[in-house]
């Protein structure tokens, strides 16, 4: 349906258009106002939060041309020789703008032979020449690279600015995401601008009935509303039935099950992690309407808006009656801090679903 992935179409082409980043771009349109180029840059943080789109608006910013862009993925190119290329190539003027920019993408990937020789250039970089390099793991970096470059950590994408972005993404595309979808392509992305929008493409190209109408950009007559069951499915995230079980077991103090509603999700093979992950937040939602109830139902309050919009008709509910339900007080802080610590170990248990089961034995006081 989309003649171009949607991350590519919807990438942030000025400093206006950057989200969730205003630390790092304050401080780059400050540098080229008062013209304080660096000579090396050096971007972490983790996967899709727009290193490499910043470095691009970047050298568009300080007037560097196609001709004399260079984007070099170090995860192909991490040898020694290829370092030394790069470094004659440096040498040599630019084509036709003021600097060369070299935008590295990986740069923890480099050799320790290729390391020594970027080094080299580092410490004595010619005056037309700005490295960029983007990195998601800065321990791997060494630090006499780090202490030769501005460092600018980028922040993951925050709920509340990825979720708006995902929405407004899908109106410009012809659809309307519900709250409960849009949380769950948020909760999918993990702070990834890039996840994000990756698994909304999956969303809306999978569904042969999922077409925008024929003008785009306008959500009403003619538009697709994607809901959460539609995620779900295309997907394959845990339902949300699956999720309200588990809450549910607790507020029993049904072991059983609890423990029947792990293995159902084991058994369709499940992201455990992202699993939790959901089991979390709702839980969290849950503490907040048990003793904070009006940030979402007093009209009054500020944050009533956006606290409601993570929610669903159902959902809310399903938490309502719950809370109301829950006579021996399971829905408190320390059965969330018990879930946060599954989620800790999570990654490290040889069982996946094992977190989960014993956390679930500690909330109910049965270990």
């Amino acid at each position: 349906m989309h003649d171009l992935a949607l991350y590519r179409k919807y990438r942030p082409k000025t400093f206006k258009e950057v989200l969730g980043q205003d630390h790092i771009v304050k401080v780059l349109e400050s540098s080229i106002e008062t013209n304080k180029v660096s000579h090396a840059y050096l971007f972490v943080g983790s996967r899709g939060t727009g290193k490499t789109s910043v470095a691009r608006i970047f050298a568009n910013e300080i007037g560097v041309s196609p001709n004399d862009l260079y984007e070099i993925d170090a995860a192909s190119n991490r040898g020694i020789e290829d370092i030394k290329e790069l470094r004659d190539g440096a040498r040599v003027l630019p084509f036709d703008s003021k600097y060369k920019i070299y935008i590295i993408d990986e740069v923890h990937m480099l050799s320790k032979d290729a390391w020594g020789a970027l080094l080299k250039t580092l410490e004595e970089p010619p005056k037309h020449v700005i490295f960029i390099l983007a990195t998601t793991e800065l321990q791997k970096v060494p630090e006499t690279i780090i202490s030769r470059c501005q460092v600018f950590s980028f922040k993951k994408a925050s709920d509340a600015i990825c979720k708006k972005m995902l929405i407004d993404v899908a109106k410009s595309e012809g659809f309307e995401l519900d709250p409960g979808s849009a949380e769950l392509l948020t909760i999918l992305a993990d702070g990834s601008f890039r996840d994000g929008l990756g698994e909304l493409q999956k969303v809306l190209n999978f569904h042969p009935t999922l077409r925008p109408p024929l003008v785009k950009g306008r959500v009403g007559e003619g538009s697709k509303k994607i809901t959460r069951e539609d995620v779900e499915k295309i997907t394959g995230a845990p339902k949300t039935i699956l999720v309200n079980d588990f809450i549910s077991a607790i507020v029993e103090k049904n072991l059983e099950r609890g423990i029947q509603t792990v293995k159902h999700a084991s058994e369709m093979n499940l992201d455990m992690k992202l699993y939790l992950k959901l089991i979390i937040t709702k839980f969290r939602m849950a503490i907040i309407l048990r003793y904070a109830p009006k940030l979402i139902s007093d009209p009054s309050n500020e944050l009533r808006a956006s606290m409601a919009e993570d929610l669903s008709e159902t959902d809310l509910n399903f938490l309502k009656t719950l809370v109301k339900e829950d006579h021996e007080g399971m829905i408190r802080s320390p059965g969330l801090a018990i879930l946060l610590e599954a989620y800790q170990n999570i990654d490290s248990a040889f069982i996946a679903e094992l977190p989960l089961e014993l956390a679930l034995v500690k909330i109910l006081g049965q270990d």
